[in-house]
């Protein structure tokens, strides 16, 4: 939607450098935009391209304005101005036409809000409650007495097994799977038995889960995913696990069963932990770490061991973190040699 960049100003609540009456109607990169669309700058790696860019406009730092060769918009978070101002620019406005395919099988006694749509070969179970302006597409099933809070949109062949309660203004990609049984099995002689898996899914408002990701029902009590989550694809989240609000996970991590992690965490792709640990608040873990035992303080982690037999793993492991304090004694010892 084609608009002014003094109109994206006062939208957004930043600041401008330049002409206000220049008309942007999309995004691009510093590299690529052309003189109608906007660009950002948050990671002064890019100040090479923010000299030579011909760009409408860039969002950027107030650090950054003087070396923008465009007008500006001028923002504390320039990464989360342009989130917003991109999602203005081009994504359609959805408009929920109420309407149940003829296809659909829904359950006699299901809730079903009269401003919801229920696309083809959708299957909504016994007792469920579906909220207001909800959009289920086609191939989804809703299992018994699963809800669903408003504005919330599943695509094409979503899973929801009995008993998920869900808030309002998720999202949920398609082949996620929300419900399934946790990998509980208790071991006897040389078999295995099923532990009943009796809890249920508890998911927050505003998250949003990526394609194929898989999220386990409780053993007795629930899996818990709290508000503002975002989970990639291909994500698996075990049985208990709970999930603090604003976490946000990349692409094939996979966290064990009864794992509690804290508010705004950060996995980047493939991180792994353990069952039954603790997360703090504000922790962060780099691609494929691997977490064996419980955070306490925030910041940033780090470490994977390539796989070995497991004795000589552990004691490799255990020499490895003692490799910087070893180092710093060699070196002193070896000042106090050169000196004498």
């Amino acid at each position: 939607m084609p608009t002014t960049l003094g109109e994206l100003a006062d939208r957004f609540d930043c600041k401008i450098r330049g002409n206000p009456e220049i008309i942007i109607d999309s995004v691009g990169t510093l590299l690529g935009a052309t003189p109608n669309a906007i660009s950002f700058l948050s990671n002064p790696a890019y100040i090479k391209q923010l000299k030579t860019t011909r760009a409408g406009a860039v969002i950027l730092e107030e650090r950054h304005q003087d070396l923008c060769p465009v007008p500006a918009l001028v923002a504390i978070n320039p990464y989360a101005v342009y989130a917003r101002v991109a999602d203005f620019l081009h994504t359609p406005k959805v408009v929920i036409d109420p309407y149940i395919h003829p296809t659909a099988c829904i359950s006699e006694d299901a809730k079903v809000a009269d401003s919801s749509r229920i696309s083809a070969h959708a299957v909504i179970g016994p007792g469920a409650e579906i909220g207001e302006s909800v959009v289920i597409s086609e191939g989804c099933i809703v299992g018994a007495k699963v809800t669903i809070g408003s504005k919330t949109r599943l695509a094409p062949h979503v899973v929801l097994m009995s008993g998920v309660e869900v808030g309002k203004r998720c999202i949920f990609h398609s082949g996620v799977v929300c419900g399934s049984d946790g990998f509980g099995f208790a071991h006897e002689d040389e078999s295995w038995i099923k532990v009943p898996q009796l809890g249920g899914i508890v998911i927050g408002d505003d998250v949003e889960i990526g394609a194929n990701t898989t999220v386990d029902r409780g053993t007795i009590e629930n899996t818990v995913i709290e508000d503002g989550v975002k989970l990639d694809n291909l994500i698996q989240i075990g049985h208990n696990v709970h999930i603090g609000a604003h976490t946000v996970m990349a692409a094939l991590c996979g966290i064990a069963g009864s794992t509690v992690i804290g508010k705004r965490c950060m996995f980047g792709g493939a991180v792994v932990a353990v069952g039954h640990l603790t997360i703090c608040d504000d922790a962060v873990f780099t691609f494929h770490s691997t977490i064996l035992k419980s955070i306490t303080e925030p910041g940033t982690y780090s470490g994977a061991l390539s796989v070995d037999k497991s004795p000589r793993w552990r004691r490799n492991a255990a020499r490895f973190k003692t490799l910087d304090s070893l180092i710093r004694f060699g070196r002193g010892t070896l000042e106090k040699e050169t000196d004498e």
